[in-house]
């Protein structure tokens, strides 16, 4: 299995087409089955129950029936980082990834309850650490999105306030960050 692994790893760091025809059928349902669990760790219980869950190319990998949507760590990151999307999380995601303006007007919920490895709270595409880019780490949160982002003036942005704050201000992507429990 180490030999297979080793291959699809490769495989994918080449950015070699269809991986999936390169592993055994029993050791691509194991992964995919790992993708979904750790998706579903980013939610409470209860949610995670009924939600669908992607993966970052939009490929449904168990379809769900409450409107939340769970993602495995998005594969540019390390470590761990699922999140749990209500729809409006969705529309955002979908603005991210395609690096297009996000328009909001609606309140937004985010679970991350497994917490992340890392992100610069100011660079939204920023994929380390760097002197300038406030690299930080956060135990489980929730990410909120707000109507109207003017209403986040004279929140604070530092993450170490030792409560909400604010992510991201002054790019389209802004957002609250609000730690449940410190790592």
């Amino acid at each position: 299995m180490r030999s297979m692994r080793t291959v699809f790893v490769f495989a994918v760091v080449l950015g070699v087409g269809n991986t999936a025809g390169l592993m055994p059928a029993a050791f691509a349902d194991h992964h995919e089955a790992a993708i979904i669990e750790e998706a579903l760790s980013a939610a409470p219980p209860e949610l995670a129950a009924g939600a669908t869950v992607m993966d970052w190319e939009m490929k449904v990998l168990k379809q769900g029936d409450n409107g939340w949507t769970c993602m495995p760590t998005p594969p540019h990151l390390q470590g761990t980082s699922p999140m749990c999307n209500d729809a409006t999380w969705m529309e955002w995601a979908d603005a991210y990834l395609n690096k297009k303006d996000y328009a909001g007007g609606k309140l937004g919920v985010s679970y991350m309850l497994a917490g992340d490895e890392g992100a610069s709270n100011i660079d939204p595409y920023a994929e380390g650490p760097t002197a300038d880019n406030q690299w930080i780490k956060e135990g489980a949160h929730l990410m909120l999105l707000v109507p109207d982002p003017a209403q986040l003036e004279g929140m604070s942005t530092d993450p170490s306030n030792g409560g909400p704050y604010v992510m991201w201000k002054g790019t389209p992507y802004v957002h609250v960050m609000v730690p449940v429990e410190r790592e």
